[in-house]
Order: C-alpha cells, then structure tokens, then sequence
C-alpha cells in the first residue's frame, strides 16, 4: 500500500526553507557582534555612581561621585555600585534579547545568545 503525502512544495520549499535559516543564522551573528561592541551604562544614588558594561557583560569603567565617598558609611557605596552594576548588565540582556527577538521572530532559542 502506497501512502501519498500532500504536495507542499518539495524540495523548492525545503530550499527557501534552509536560506531563511541560513540568513536569519547570518542576522544573529552580525547583531551579537554589534551587541558586544556596545556599552551600556546605568546609575544609581540619584548619579552618584555610574557604570558602564559591555555587551560581554564585563564591566569597562565606574564613575563614583566624590560625595558619595563616606568612610563612615563605605556600605552604602557598594551599596550604589552593586545597583549600577546589575541595572547595566540587565540593560545589556534586555537589549539583547529585544534585538535577537526581532530577527528570530521571537522564536525561543536557549543558548543562542
């Protein structure tokens, strides 16, 4: 007994189906290269401290507000730079996957980026 599959298109279909993939898989990489040669940069303390990341996530470079140099209350400065820091690689992550989710679609692509 012969099983018949619908004709969708065969391989012409399968062919456009791969260079969406490809070019799409082409897209990603050119955006996570940008992404990693961007920085973002967040404070905390009302500007009393500011760090910037890159799209690595590591951080380039924090700018703390000599007013914000207690020595009785040195806490309350890492305090400010544990919130900047954060708040900067979340601002980092969140671009990402915004910008990733444009080209994928929003198509779930865990470990991709």
């Amino acid at each position: 007994m012969k099983v018949r599959l619908p004709n969708s298109g065969g391989a012409g279909n399968m062919n456009q189906m791969l260079k969406q993939a490809q070019k799409m898989q082409a897209d990603m990489a050119a955006l996570q290269e940008d992404l990693e040669q961007r920085e973002f940069t967040a404070t905390s303390g009302g500007g009393m401290v500011e760090v910037t990341v890159d799209g690595k996530h590591l951080v380039k470079s924090i700018k703390i507000n000599p007013e914000a140099i207690d020595p009785e209350d040195a806490e309350m400065l890492e305090d400010l730079i544990t919130v900047a820091v954060n708040e900067a690689i979340s601002n980092a992550i969140k671009t990402s996957e915004e910008e990733m989710g444009a080209i994928t679609g929003g198509l779930n692509m865990p470990g991709l980026f």
